[in-house]
């Protein structure tokens, strides 16, 4: 007998949104134009970087950043196995050979050491992944990068100006997170963000690219590539297209279209108002939740701490001493109770189409002691005090033959 239902990560919408998203469709300016621009701007200030760029997805935001810093194939990209497939999906799709990190033991993190051992001569990039909204160790990824130039060998201007293996973000759950005082978008080399429909921010559908200065580097030319890339190579936006008598336009390269619309914009930019909020509101569930469940001896991601305060994007939990059949049991029963739950994540080399890429997860043996145990419980910003409780109570209360 369900006594509620508590569904696992619905989007914040208000009125705010509907009217700004209703003014864009009357405005007759639909597609990407100056609402995008706008967020463009406002997210860049977020993050504390000089310029941002909104795209269809953080997919495509991961994809377009390898293939500005010119990788491909040839070359060699390292994730970590503990992700989802838009960590890495984008190193195959630039056509480079992908390379993946086992996790330390008992963390979510890339385990830096055995990292640095996958190093070599045709490694690009090392994409470091945010999970759950908790900042990765950058300081660390940067030292690796720094003491691995000796094997770096650059191939174009952007790889020549940084000196090493580009550092970059996998910041899909982490818009707004920070570590040691600076926001995620300002830690890693580049930086893609999500705002899929179950994130933080939503667009719905969306996504952007943000980078820190790179000395030698026009951040004008990376933004234009950019443009370039997600719009066909066309020479000219819509927008710019739409000047009296200024029709005229090339085509640079036989480019992608992947750009953001002003619809989506429209919603973002009243999310961003509300955003202050939504980070007090989350951090407020998550500190909740650990109050209850970490005397049980409950292992959680740690959201805050010192130097670090996470997006509050996802509640990881592992229990201890279970296996997968009674982690699926479990979501079951919390399912019986009415509270969705889910799995973040089943480790890549899991999956099929990374075992016909040749991984085993045999490989990766501290990923899959993180998988067998997780249960990540509902967190989002239309929970309630009360629900909450009632997903503390119930969880406790089925889990307790199991510790």
């Amino acid at each position: 007998m369900k006594k509620c239902s508590i569904p696992f990560s619905p989007p914040d919408m208000s009125d705010l949104e509907a009217t700004e998203a209703a003014a864009a469709i009357k405005s007759g300016w639909i597609t990407t134009g100056p609402r995008t621009k706008k967020f463009e701007r406002e997210i860049a200030g977020f993050c504390g970087t000089e310029k941002a760029v909104c795209l269809n997805s953080a997919t495509a935001a991961l994809e377009l950043i390898l293939r500005i810093l010119g990788i491909g194939e040839g070359d060699e990209v390292i994730t970590s196995a503990y992700t989802y497939t838009a960590s890495a999906s984008p190193a195959v799709h630039v056509g480079a050979r992908l390379r993946f990190a086992d996790v330390a033991p008992g963390s979510f993190e890339m385990d830096y050491d055995s990292l640095e051992g996958l190093i070599n001569e045709k490694t690009k990039a090392i994409i470091a992944v945010d999970i759950g909204g908790v900042v990765c160790d950058y300081d660390r990824l940067f030292e690796i990068a720094g003491r691995s130039k000796n094997k770096f060998k650059p191939t174009n201007d952007i790889q020549k100006a940084l000196g090493r293996i580009a550092i970059i973000a996998d910041g899909a759950h982490a818009f707004g997170a920070q570590r040691g005082g600076v926001m995620a978008g300002g830690i890693a080399d580049f930086t893609s963000f999500s705002f899929h429909a179950v994130k933080n921010l939503t667009t719905a559908e969306g996504g952007a690219a943000v980078w820190k200065n790179i000395e030698g580097i026009d951040n004008k030319n990376i933004y234009k590539q950019f443009q370039l890339l997600s719009l066909h190579g066309q020479s000219k936006d819509a927008l710019a297209k739409t000047q009296l008598g200024a029709w005229e336009y090339d085509i640079v390269s036989p480019a992608y279209k992947c750009n953001m619309t002003d619809i989506m914009a429209a919603i973002g930019l009243k999310q961003l108002e509300r955003y202050g909020w939504m980070l007090r509101r989350r951090r407020e569930l998550v500190e909740k939740y650990n109050a209850a469940l970490h005397p049980l001896g409950i292992k959680t991601l740690d959201h805050y701490g010192h130097g670090h305060a996470s997006s509050g994007h996802l509640y990881l939990t592992r229990i201890p001493g279970i296996n997968s059949e009674q982690r699926s049991e479990i979501i079951i029963k919390m399912a019986e109770q009415g509270i969705a739950c889910n799995v973040h994540y089943k480790p890549l080399p899991m999956m099929t189409a990374y075992k016909n890429l040749g991984f085993d997860i045999k490989d990766f043996p501290n990923a899959y002691k993180q998988f067998e145990n997780e249960i990540t419980l509902p967190l989002h910003t239309g929970l309630t005090d009360e629900q909450a409780d009632v997903v503390i109570e119930d969880f406790t209360e089925i889990i307790k033959s199991y510790l």
